[in-house]
């Protein structure tokens, strides 16, 4: 029998096939507060045959809190573009290859092949529950070849501290593209298989943090190629009767029903005029002399006298209907998408143009220039992390950010070739700066670039060479209409739970107190471009956060 070694590791490490085992630092302790998602990992490494030899292993947990742990296994994905030609040091590799993301879900039925030469790794989830008491829980997992015979064991001391974390105050949307969900299980927008495959990846956002969705009341026009089209999905419906239109609202109140009931409090509607620019309006749906046809579009100038008039008549319409679903102070609006410095006269006349229709409504767009704030174009801005020191500097209000494929200099990021305390410290970063919320465009999106075509994503995780890997998407369609999650995912919820941890200790001692912990942990300030790069100072101070909560909790019990 082969010899399997085993090393239990953080969930900030990485195991490529080709990374040695002794190089991974062991984990085998940490405390957690009694309602968090704690992840760690278990490295596996055959060795003794050939190389290509294979071995197949099941594993067996063994713990007080078995019911409320999950196993997955780390599956390796292809990158075709890890990364763009110009990049920091700070990336694990950033050639063309496999990279580990796809936590794929296993039972101890499952099978676990092993193969000569070749590290390999299972992710655990931990998830404690009403349930589950405070103190310390030992977490045993043990691997036995298909003859029975054990050949490998971890053990794992979690602690768990009796301090729930607090609601998360940071609104957090990762855009969720319904028509990339109908496009890829051959569906019907909107019909009823639509509708439960969408509840099930919404119910996934929610449990990572999401609390704002992306809401179609058109479909929404972002990376769409001039003159192109996506896939309609439109939940407001529209009958149009010569110069008057006629205004249907019944999938949208299933939408904000269904969205609820999932955990999503925040509600963005889907932008007025198109992407870059806002020169056009987005596709608009409607049935006219019988026949469902569009209206609105590319061939659509945005000040056109048409559209203004169609927006003066349905946004009234709207608000009044969000009003009466109790919502309305829980939405937000665009005018259009990541406007370019140029742009700023398209984008003024475009939001004069629904200014008095929207008056008091908050109205936010992604943007990296100043000078669209400044000139009071955008009240709310979502300003670009390699951007917002002049923000940061300017003490804007409830200042939100957002990051994609262009942040990949010096900046936190999620790309697949980064190593994960890079996507975990923007946790930290969001804290220390106050920042109000975050926004982020590829929960989901399953297109290439301008949507000209679909993509398979278990082939193509950078949109035929579009973005790099880990940037368009941060879940997979499963076959049995799920969505599975990705290590890039769940390392940004655990810097989510990192922000709600020192949120309660700022509530306990003061955001004084958590700064100079943090400080003194970092040995620096910490700025969007300026961080410890190591996963040492992320999982510390994630310890001392907790120590301190604890030591609050026990003087007041």
């Amino acid at each position: 029998m082969s010899t399997v070694k085993i090393r239990t590791i953080s969930a900030l490490e990485k195991c490529f096939f080709d990374d040695s085992l002794d190089e991974k630092i062991v984990y085998t302790n940490a405390t957690a507060l009694t309602d968090e998602r704690f992840s760690y990992q278990i490295a596996l490494l055959l060795d003794e045959m050939p190389m290509g030899g294979k071995q197949v292993v099941h594993y067996k947990l063994e713990s007080d809190l078995q019911d409320q742990i999950r196993i997955a296994r780390v599956d390796h994905v292809p990158s075709m573009m890890p990364a763009y030609p110009e990049q920091d040091e700070n990336y694990l590799r950033t050639e063309p290859g496999l990279y580990p993301d796809l936590l794929r879900p296993i039972s101890q039925e499952d099978r676990i092949y092993l193969v000569s030469g070749r590290l390999s790794s299972v992710w655990v989830d931990v998830f404690p529950d009403d349930t589950a008491s405070e103190g310390l829980h030992e977490i045993q997992i043990r691997f036995f070849s298909e003859t029975g015979e054990e050949v490998g064991r971890s053990v794992f001391m979690l602690r768990l501290i009796p301090c729930r974390l607090p609601k998360q105050k940071l609104i957090y949307t990762q855009w969720f593209h319904c028509d990339c969900l109908a496009d890829y299980y051959h569906v019907a927008p909107f019909s009823e298989e639509h509708w439960e495959i969408i509840e099930s990846f919404l119910k996934t956002a929610a449990a990572n943090g999401v609390n704002m969705i992306l809401t179609p009341i058109f479909t929404p026009p972002l990376d769409t190629a001039v003159g192109g089209e996506r896939t309609t999905t439109q939940l407001v419906g529209i009958r149009t009767d010569g110069d008057a239109y006629c205004f249907d609202f019944a999938k949208l109140d299933r939408w904000v029903e269904l969205c609820r009931r999932c955990g999503i409090e925040y509600f963005e509607m889907s932008h007025l005029f198109t992407q870059w620019g806002a020169y056009h309006a987005p596709k608009i749906m409607a049935e006219k002399d019988g026949a469902f046809v569009r209206i609105f579009g590319w061939e659509t100038d945005a000040h056109s006298e048409a559209y203004n008039r169609f927006l003066q008549a349905f946004l009234p319409k709207l608000r009044e209907h969000l009003r009466q679903l109790g919502i309305e102070n829980h939405c937000v609006f665009h005018i259009s998408d990541e406007p370019g410095e140029g742009q700023l006269d398209s984008y003024l006349k475009a939001k004069q143009t629904v200014s008095r229709a929207l008056s008091g409504c908050t109205m936010i767009d992604a943007l990296s220039h100043y000078a669209f704030y400044e000139s009071g174009a955008v009240e709310h801005p979502v300003c670009a992390t390699n951007h917002i020191e002049p923000f940061l500097e300017h003490k804007v209000p409830n200042l939100w950010a957002y990051y994609c494929c262009s942040q990949y200099n010096e900046v936190s990021n999620r790309f697949l070739s980064m190593p994960s305390a890079r996507n975990r410290i923007i946790g930290v970063q969001l804290f220390w700066h106050n920042i109000a919320g975050f926004l982020h465009w590829g929960f989901n999106f399953y297109n290439n670039q301008y949507s000209q075509s679909p993509v398979n994503p278990y082939l193509c995780t950078d949109g035929e060479y579009f973005v790099p890997s880990g940037d368009a998407f941060s879940v997979y369609p499963a076959p049995d209409r799920t969505a599975w999650e990705t290590i890039h995912m769940v390392v940004f919820t655990h810097a989510l739970q990192d922000l709600r941890a020192m949120q309660l200790l700022s509530d306990q001692a003061g955001k004084a107190r958590v700064i100079e912990i943090i400080r003194e942990t970092a040995g620096m300030d910490i700025s969007f471009r300026q961080y410890p790069h190591d996963s040492a100072f992320l999982l510390l101070l994630r310890e001392r956060i907790n120590s301190e909560i604890e030591a609050v909790y026990t003087k007041r019990k």
